[in-house]
């Protein structure tokens, strides 16, 4: 397995202003991302708009950015859905591609007990050989995978990880306690990333590194060399963009961000619409504060 690193950015989709995939962009941005202190980068997530990415957009995407990366770094590809079958044909299309893992999000809107959680992952590892991640996403799933149910899967050999965005740390202890410490845990919050570390975890899933990569990767790199306070430091500079980064629904601040900086275009797709005027003030706000914007 190849180690995914510490450091991974959960990837927008860059959209042309006719609203199609922009691959040439995401080629770009992959390498821009890895170039500012990405380790790796996750493809097809909640962030990448995965919700309104058809199959075949999400597999070309998965294979332009394993392509433009090389080797220079990790592709996860978002696997992911609330429909088993079809989380398994898509990590299995992904594969195929040659991704370098997947990320598995809960299962949404079904609502599973914790023995269907177990189910519906255990499913997936049993076709597929690729390094597998969990994600925990309650807030956008509704439903919360408890620590017993992550230690249980923790034991079948292809999953290796768990992306952990329920923002509570307690839990975070617990699933930290019940599993082996080779199974790697990364914080899904950017203003949790410092505590989730200072509790067993061993990187961050992040949206802000879209914008302060290298200084969330030298605030990792600090605490594991046992600089704590250059690493609260560095946290506490970077606090208002990660309280930015959320100023409403993601990926809409970040996407904004990343345009301001010559990244992508500022499209969603629907649901999803641009940021207000009060919104886009608290993002170029918390940008100038961190030299990011004039």
């Amino acid at each position: 397995m190849r180690d995914f690193g510490r450091v991974l950015t959960a990837m927008v989709t860059p959209f042309t202003q006719s609203g199609d995939v922009d691959y040439a962009a995401a080629e770009k941005l992959a390498l821009r991302l890895l170039e500012r202190g990405s380790d790796g980068l996750v493809v097809g997530g909640s962030t990448g708009e995965a919700a309104t990415l058809s199959k075949e957009e999400k597999l070309k995407l998965f294979k332009v950015v394993l392509d433009a990366v090389g080797e220079r770094g990790c592709v996860i590809a978002g696997t992911g859905s609330n429909d088993t079958r079809q989380s398994i044909e898509m990590t299995q299309a992904a594969e195929a591609i040659g991704v370098h893992g997947a990320m598995l999000v809960g299962p949404y809107y079904n609502k599973p007990t914790q023995e269907g959680f177990y189910q519906h992952f255990k499913a997936i590892a049993d076709n597929s050989s690729l390094p597998l991640l969990l994600y925990n996403v309650p807030g956008r799933t509704a439903s919360n995978i408890m620590p017993s149910t992550i230690a249980r899967l923790a034991k079948l050999p292809n999953i290796k990880a768990l992306k952990e965005s329920s923002g509570n740390l307690e839990q975070i202890t617990e699933i930290r306690s019940l599993t082996p410490p080779e199974f790697k845990i990364y914080s899904g919050d950017d203003s949790l990333t410092l505590p989730i570390l200072a509790v067993g975890g061993i990187g961050i899933i992040s949206v802000a590194a879209h914008v302060v990569g290298l200084q969330i990767k030298e605030m990792v790199q600090a605490f594991f060399q046992g600089e704590i306070e250059k690493a609260q430091s560095i946290n506490c500079k970077l606090l208002p963009v990660f309280k930015a980064m959320f100023v409403c629904t993601n990926p809409i601040p970040v996407k904004t961000a990343v345009h301001w900086l010559g990244g992508c275009e500022e499209v969603f797709r629907l649901p999803l619409i641009q940021a207000n005027e009060t919104e886009k003030d608290v993002i170029r706000k918390a940008m100038r504060q961190a030299g990011l914007l004039k």
